[in-house]
């Protein structure tokens, strides 16, 4: 049995209808059979899980289960700490790499009774080079990255959740890619102590899901943990809010339109038409003016994302291109290279441009009454090959922003899925899952 959601299972398991390691037993065997072509694990170990759903199964039976998420397994993207299994960073510097901790989401995961199950594959450092895992829906296209692995087992129905980061289009990209849900939610929502650092003003954890309970409700428990400096996200529950219709949203093109295929424009033209039959009003740089004053700040300053995120990971990465050489891939290398060129006065004006883009992004949404952003979450369906993972073009904006946003399963191009972004404000989470949801499940055929 496969358990691509993992919402009510809590219920079966008090009533005795079904056991969590029961439910285990089917994950394990669909994976067994599927992760020979997907190859979506850096490490594996049934038997942990298995201990674990055991513990699971006890608690139920005492009727004493920790949360509503005891007995549900998650995966954990290979940057993020975990006690008792290995924690590589997707560089062959570090296989087998053990720190003997738990990063803070996976202790919040296991004190509510979740189970972590298994590394899934990210590129390296999640920023580097490819690992070998393929598109869900198809061998030959990329699953997009750097979350590879845990888009691809969430999006093939093995798992109903899996952690990843962005920290420019890791998540959202992604999740478009092999078909489920993406949500990166506001800057410091979820905490990341554990999780390997890349850009302290960039890098979010998220959730892959494909369902809005699940994808919820394991934010929130994590959120639970605290986050330090920051107060957690903003409406956090064991279930998602209900769906919220939005009266007013906002399209954006900006520059990255330029990528979109002309066929694929159309599609993404059509979803825009279904929202507005359904009664929401649509603006767009051709019908109010702030929304291409907003684009043209945003597409000026966006530049400067890159920049920051170079100068942030010198430490520790230039230490590990001392100690490792060239086992650190060309990418972090080149990176390290721009970074050089960089003055503390070249970050300091990022920073500002950053602040103010932020600014303006929240008071053109109040001017204009609306409700949310809404864009693609890629350039359109995942290219072929394993190398290229996607352009980040349409994601780099809210990563940038540190706003939320979240990648809805809902259009198909060329036989693969492709997904809509959704993107909201600083510490808008819950409405901005409320009205997610209404699209994703109002959404015409």
């Amino acid at each position: 049995m496969m358990v691509a959601s993992f919402s009510g299972m809590h219920e079966r398991f008090r009533s005795g209808e079904l056991t969590p390691r029961e439910a285990l037993e089917g994950v394990i065997a669909s994976i067994t059979a599927r992760e020979p072509q997907l190859k979506a694990f850096a490490f594996l170990d049934p038997d942990l899980s298995r201990a674990a759903a055991d513990l699971s199964t006890q608690r139920y039976r005492a009727g004493r289960p920790l949360s509503v998420f005891d007995g549900c397994p998650v995966g954990i993207k290979d940057i993020i700490e975990t006690k008792d299994m290995p924690t590589g960073n997707g560089n062959p510097a570090f296989a087998g790499r053990r720190t003997g901790r738990d990063a803070a989401c996976v202790d919040a995961l296991r004190r509510a009774g979740a189970i972590p199950f298994g590394k899934t594959v990210t590129t390296e450092f999640a920023i580097g080079f490819s690992g070998p895992t393929v598109n869900a829906h198809d061998p030959e296209r990329t699953p997009g990255g750097s979350s590879s692995g845990s888009a691809a087992v969430v999006g093939a129905g093995l798992l109903p959740v899996a952690l990843g980061t962005q920290t420019q289009g890791s998540v959202l990209r992604p999740a478009s890619f092999n078909g489920c849900i993406g949500f990166k939610p506001t800057l410091g929502a979820l905490p990341l102590g554990g999780v390997h650092p890349l850009s302290a003003s960039h890098d979010h954890l998220g959730v892959f899901a494909n369902d809005f309970d699940d994808l919820w409700g394991i934010a929130s428990l994590i959120s639970d943990y605290g986050s330090p400096g920051f107060a957690g996200l903003q409406g956090a529950a064991a279930r998602a809010p209900d769906g919220r219709r939005p009266k007013r949203l906002v399209r954006l093109h900006l520059s990255a339109w330029n990528e979109i295929e002309e066929a694929h424009r159309a599609i993404l033209d059509r979803e825009f038409e279904i929202l507005a039959a359904q009664g929401i009003e649509i603006l767009d740089r051709t019908s109010d003016p702030a929304v291409q004053a907003l684009e043209d700040v945003l597409d000026r300053d966006v530049a400067v994302s890159m920049d920051m995120v170079a100068w942030e990971m010198r430490f520790p990465f230039r230490g590990y291109v001392e100690r490792h050489g060239d086992q650190i891939g060309e990418r972090i290398r080149n990176l390290l290279a721009r970074a050089e060129e960089l003055r503390p006065e070249d970050y300091e004006r990022s920073l500002a441009k950053q602040k103010a883009a932020r600014t303006l992004v929240t008071e053109t949404l109040a001017r204009l009454d609306a409700d949310a952003f809404v864009l693609p979450a890629a350039a359109g369906p995942a290219p072929k090959g394993l190398i290229n993972t996607g352009s980040r073009a349409h994601l780099v904006y809210w990563s940038w922003l540190g706003f939320p946003a979240i990648s809805l399963p809902i259009m198909k191009a060329d036989g693969m899925p492709w997904g809509l972004q959704v993107a909201g404000i600083a510490h808008e989470d819950a409405s901005l899952c409320a009205l997610a949801r209404w699209v994703l499940e109002n959404r015409a055929s």
